[in-house]
């Protein structure tokens, strides 16, 4: 994000003036607008990559840093193209430069800090929490864009940066209202702002805009990385897979779109280029790398199992009787129970585990869920079962949750039952509990597997049978 970035800059800008035969003002602009990678484009891909954690962690980080970075760089270097023609234009960009940075840290903070305190005393009520952070996105970009012109999302970024990182302060629901929120805002200003292609022009620009896209992906991305880690542990196939991962995004598309508008006000040649020579930028990386990059991934062994193993909570005899049943089908299993008997018999049998309450914050640090994407809660203990579902439905979904109730829940009526909302699905069918399953393995009864036919459906995948039938 700062020597990678500025690699990024000066290739991308030197490989637009030899190719495309821009100057090197507007190339250095055009350079500076496709820096940036950005969240909306790097998150699915990484979702349906999922590369190793390093590289995961690195690649969403840079798309989340790099958006305001790179959109600071394009409107200094915009501004530079305005004022090349004054004398002053390197003292003015210098001091537009610390202007812009200090106004939008400044506010980020304050704003940050502010809402991290209201947040934390519970100043307000839940289902304004929300509309509330939203309505302070909003104030808090305003009031930077006022202040210093382009400082607004740099604000934001240190505003949400700082909201974050705070002890104490919990955004969960925030984060689920803000991931619908994107989706639609970004779905919607991708076609807005594709609307202003000119693909006239994209065509006649021919083969030099392809030879772009290309020095691009295979050459100013390789270096930068390359270069960026330099004297990193990361291995050299994860160097290649991030030097590989680099799609551009929204802030690309937008930025391009409001220079292009005052480039052409001031009659800038090449202006009218700008835009498709941006989204062609855009097309041209999300689509070959998000078709290749699940190959190449698994290619170079960086990429991390399917998410198709189960966390099993509480290690009781019904829970490792599932498990080895599982492991036996090459499926990832962790149980995990603060009770050290079960666990010791749990590791006798061969069953990975975690020794712990799983939904404590040293299982946040140290559970490892890499290759999991079910959770089965076997606890016998039906509020921590409820309890555990609501903090791993985020991790999960809710249709990869499933619960086995004890018996006394099945004698309760409505006015003391648990609510069905809260819980996972039911494991083995409606009519099964906990006990009844522990009293069956008590009569000497095993499990058994077979595989799907078109007359034993998902139904009957997994039964229990009197040993020797």
């Amino acid at each position: 994000m700062t020597i990678g970035a500025l690699i990024t800059w000066i290739l991308t800008s030197v490989i637009v003036h030899y190719v495309v035969g821009f100057d090197y003002d507007l190339a250095l602009l055009i350079g500076a607008m496709v820096v940036v990678t950005g969240p909306t484009v790097i998150v699915p891909m990484l979702r349906t990559v999922r590369p190793v954690k390093r590289v995961a962690n690195i690649l969403r980080w840079e798309g989340i840093i790099i958006d305001p970075i790179g959109a600071l760089l394009a409107v200094l270097t915009f501004d530079f193209y305005l004022a090349s023609r004054k004398f002053d234009a390197a003292d003015d960009i210098l001091a537009l430069f610390f202007l812009v940075v200090a106004v939008g840290i400044g506010i980020g903070l304050a704003f940050g800090f502010g809402l991290s305190l209201v947040l934390r005393k519970f100043w307000l009520p839940d289902y304004l929490r929300s509309p509330i952070t939203l309505l302070m996105v909003f104030i808090a970009f305003s009031l930077s864009e006022a202040i210093e012109h382009e400082s607004g999302l740099l604000a934001v970024t240190i505003f949400g940066v700082v909201v974050a990182n705070q002890r104490g302060v919990d955004v969960h629901d925030i984060l689920d209202f803000k991931e619908s929120l994107v989706i639609l805002l970004i779905s919607g200003l991708f076609i807005i702002l594709a609307v202003r292609v000119d693909v006239d022009g994209l065509v006649a620009m021919g083969w030099p805009s392809l030879l772009v896209v290309a020095g691009i992906i295979f050459i100013a991305r390789p270096i930068s990385v390359f270069v960026s880690t330099l004297g990193s542990e990361l291995s050299m196939r994860e160097r290649l897979l991030i030097a590989w991962i680099g799609p551009r995004g929204i802030v690309c598309a937008a930025v391009a779109a409001i220079f292009a508008l005052r480039l052409e006000q001031e009659g800038a040649p090449g202006a009218n280029l700008l835009v498709p020579l941006a989204f062609l930028v855009i097309i041209g990386t999300v689509v070959l790398q998000s078709l290749t990059a699940k190959p190449i991934a698994a290619w170079l062994k960086v990429r991390d199992p399917a998410p198709a193993g189960y966390l099993i909570i509480g290690g009781g005899r019904v829970a490792r009787m599932i498990a080895q049943t599982l492991a036996t089908q090459d499926v990832r299993v962790v149980i995990a129970d603060s009770d050290w008997d079960h666990i010791s018999q749990t590791r006798m049998d061969g069953i990975e585990t975690h020794l712990g309450n799983p939904i404590s914050d040293h299982a946040d640090k140290f559970l490892d869920l890499s290759g999991i994407g079910n959770l089965i809660s076997l606890s016998g203990r039906a509020n921590f079962d409820v309890l555990t579902s609501m903090h791993f439905r985020r991790e999960f979904g809710v249709g990869h949750m499933y619960e086995l109730p004890s018996s006394a829940e099945g004698q309760q009526d409505d006015k003391h039952r648990i609510a069905g909302r809260l819980r996972g699905k039911r494991l083995f069918g409606s009519d099964v509990t906990h006990n009844q399953v522990l009293g069956y393995l008590r009569d000497g009864w095993v499990t058994k597997t077979t595989g799907l036919t078109e007359e034993f459906g998902c139904n009957s995948t997994l039964r229990i049978i009197r040993t020797g039938h």
